[in-house]
């Protein structure tokens, strides 16, 4: 009877595996790739995330991150800048930024960070909290910029930062900090235009490295993107690799200059990282500026985003700089108030927002960074409930102030600096059963009403139209809200201003579906 039952559960047993769903597998070609949902819910509901440019590039903190290329560049600002401070280029080349030297001065400098736990004032644990307080659902470093520096501990590439400067894995020990923390991690790539010549505009090649002499020793050859093509692509793609290997990544988030990467090496980083996270049971994210497409990832616009609502999801990678995405002595900030209305503006037109900040090379965090950071995370705090887990309306927005370039730039960006709204201004979203509209106002008007006009009297019924009210300062609170339509707009009557805010958020409910707006 006993070997009976056992033959029982051993049959059952091999039923119950042979049932189970295998995670999909996606060749390297189009045709199956596209097979992806590129844009999952948990992307949609995120809404903001951070990342930072930190590296060596960070430690001369002149100009921009750009430094080891015009560096280079003879009659360069840069070239001038550092003759005068460290020597000549081809004497006191970028590489000695990594493995350390002296100065003209006499000072020994050097990429190399050290963990405050240690007597330095780099700690993962605090930026973790830092930007959980701010409000980003996901976040996560630069991991390698064009200057071909990994920041993790890589075996691929011996110019880590592990095996150099800073002594440890600054990838592994910020994704663990930021997991600890409930984000998801969010990991950039920069290198496609380390590794390969580019295309301007004009026809003309160009790459990061082309004002650096030629070396001989491979490792130097590797750091400058010396190697033969078919080499650096072959880097290009093994670090992809190992990075999702060892970080399962929910987005790789991925620079200008895919185009420059052959289509072969390109869809076998696609395949690899997708089948990958179906093994690990999770839906990831792709972004490109150029070579892919919506079906296989995440448009994203550098600095900006599209002047309308679009119908795709997208994502924007902004800076809290106006100067420079690296920090440099004397750089500048956008205000809270920039940031925040240029956010509203996103999420309002289906895109999200991936927010850089600029630590200094020893891993502290500009207290004028911080205060940015803080101020949306106050905001987010208390409202957030008009954000996050929302979708867009069939109507971004409405008032004079027009956020986003009806024109980008190749490789994806509109470069425009955010603007503040003014009281006039509306960004709507909506919850995801559609039964509830929010109206993001961009200032508090003078004489208490806000008017919308996508709801005005004329082809617009609000028979359905339960409640409005304003999202108070302590979270959860609703401050009811009189309201008159014409045939020109809704009208709000506002309550008395409940606290002094960069924005204010309407909530409309209604009992089925929210009416379209006249056309």
């Amino acid at each position: 009877m006993l070997s009976r039952t056992l033959v029982i559960i051993f049959v059952a047993s091999i039923t119950f595996y042979s049932c189970r769903e295998e995670p999909v597998r996606y060749e390297a070609s189009w045709q199956s790739l596209e097979q992806v949902d590129p844009v999952p819910e948990w992307f949609k509901d995120a809404k903001f995330g951070i990342y930072f440019h930190w590296g060596v590039y960070s430690v001369p903190a002149f100009a921009n991150e750009w430094y080891p290329r015009h560096m280079h560049a003879e009659g360069s600002r840069e070239f001038l800048h550092h003759t005068e401070n460290y020597g000549h280029p081809d004497e006191w080349p970028y590489h000695y930024f990594i493995t350390g030297a002296e100065d003209r001065h006499g000072n020994f400098v050097q990429f190399a960070p050290r963990l405050r736990s240690e007597g330095g004032n780099f700690d993962p644990e605090e930026w973790a909290d830092l930007f959980a307080r701010s409000g980003a659902r996901f976040a996560g470093p630069v991991a390698e910029h064009h200057d071909g520096f990994s920041m993790w501990a890589s075996d691929v590439n011996p110019w880590n930062a592990k095996d150099h400067g800073p002594g440890m894995d600054l990838v592994g020990v910020l994704v663990d900090a930021f997991r600890e923390s409930g984000m998801k991690i969010i990991l950039s790539m920069h290198h496609a235009f380390h590794c390969c010549p580019g295309e301007r505009s004009d026809g003309a090649t160009w790459s990061f490295f082309e004002h650096v002499p030629p070396k001989d020793d491979p490792d130097l050859q590797m750091l400058y993107a010396q190697l033969p093509a078919q080499e650096n692509e072959a880097v290009w793609l093994e670090k992809h690799k190992e990075i999702i290997d060892r970080y399962q990544p929910d987005i790789i988030w991925q620079d200008f200059n895919l185009t420059a990467v052959g289509e072969p090496v390109l869809l076998e980083f696609l395949a690899y990282y997708y089948n990958s996270a179906a093994e690990w049971g999770r839906e990831v994210v792709n972004t490109y500026k150029d070579a892919l497409n919506h079906k296989v990832g995440v448009l994203d616009y550098e600095r900006g985003g599209p002047v309308d609502l679009t119908d795709y999801y997208w994502l924007t990678d902004d800076a809290i700089s106006r100067t420079s995405w690296c920090y440099t002595e004397g750089i500048s900030y956008y205000t809270p108030k920039q940031v925040l209305h240029g956010f509203f503006d996103r999420i309002s037109k289906n895109g999200n927002l991936l927010l850089n900040i600029s630590p200094m090379a020893d891993g502290t965090i500009p207290p004028e960074q911080r205060e940015i950071l803080l101020t949306m995370g106050e905001w987010l705090g208390r409202y957030g409930e008009a954000v996050y887990d929302t979708r867009a309306w069939s109507r971004y927005g409405e008032g004079p102030t027009k956020m986003g370039a009806g024109h980008l730039h190749t490789g994806g960006g509109s470069f425009e600096a955010p603007s503040e709204g003014t009281a006039s201004d509306i960004r709507f979203t909506r919850s995801k059963d559609n039964r509830i509209l929010y109206a993001i106002v961009l200032g508090w008007p003078d004489d208490g009403i806000v008017s919308v006009s996508s709801l005005s009297g004329k082809g617009t019924s609000l028979d359905s139209l339960e409640e409005v009210s304003l999202l108070g300062p302590e979270k959860g609170a609703y401050i009811p809200v009189d309201h008159y339509q014409y045939d020109d707009a809704l009208h709000l009557r506002l309550p008395e201003k409940p606290a002094e805010e960069p924005a204010y958020a309407l909530r409309l409910r209604f009992s089925g579906s929210i009416p379209e707006p006249a056309p």
